[in-house]
């Protein structure tokens, strides 16, 4: 007797949240969106299932999403299974040739795999990338500033964003992809950087509106 009721219940309730996103929906359609992936919701599978959904609902109702994911933890682990252990200063990790070499192997690797995976069996298209297709991110080394005096800190191969191309986003847009970027850039000399999930999402957003 109670099914019924509840079914009542739960279908005014989707009319509810569709009626209140209704305004957002129509204002962000066409637009791209950039999605930062991290933290607790890359180690829960609940989590990751819903994140998944929610970027192929984003797709469904005419928004164009880009994801960007970190994977510190999968780092970690991938690290204290090598017999190593990561290190930090001012918040960023240190990253020799022996970490960096984990880190392309984590990021651009295992999380980018799964985190495509992920979206493709929500019934989404995703397609994995880093910074390094397509010449998509340069980067440069980036330097700390000391607490001490006004020299530098060299964290290794860590890097900052020097350029970001769009053309490679528009034309996975344009093809129906849901592209998941990798936070892995080279030089101009070659050498490969770590950049932090954040900086690579907040530019890319940044780059992306002004087109």
């Amino acid at each position: 007797m109670n099914a019924p009721a509840n079914h009542n219940t739960l279908a005014a309730e989707k009319a509810r949240i569709l009626a209140e996103a209704l305004p957002y929906i129509q204002r962000f359609h066409g637009k791209t969106i950039v999605v930062k992936f991290g933290g607790n919701a890359m180690t829960d599978e609940v989590l990751k299932a819903d994140f998944a959904r929610d970027v192929v609902l984003l797709k469904l109702v005419g928004m164009n999403p880009v994801v960007v994911h970190g994977g510190g933890p999968q780092i970690e682990v991938a690290l204290a299974r090598l017999g190593m252990k990561g290190t930090f200063v001012q918040g960023m990790r240190v990253t020799d040739a022996a970490t960096m070499d984990v880190v392309e192997m984590v990021l651009g690797g295992q999380v980018n795999k799964e985190v495509v995976e992920l979206i493709n069996q929500a019934g989404g298209k995703a397609v994995g990338l880093t910074g390094q297709d397509g010449a998509f991110i340069r980067a440069r080394k980036l330097l700390l500033p000391s607490d001490k005096d006004s020299s530098k800190i060299d964290i290794g191969q860590v890097g900052e964003i020097d350029s970001i191309d769009p053309l490679v986003i528009a034309a996975l847009e344009q093809a129906g992809f849901i592209p998941v970027v990798a936070p892995i850039a080279t030089g101009a000399d070659g050498t490969t950087y770590n950049i932090n999930a954040d900086l690579v999402a907040g530019k890319l957003a940044e780059i992306l509106r002004a087109e």
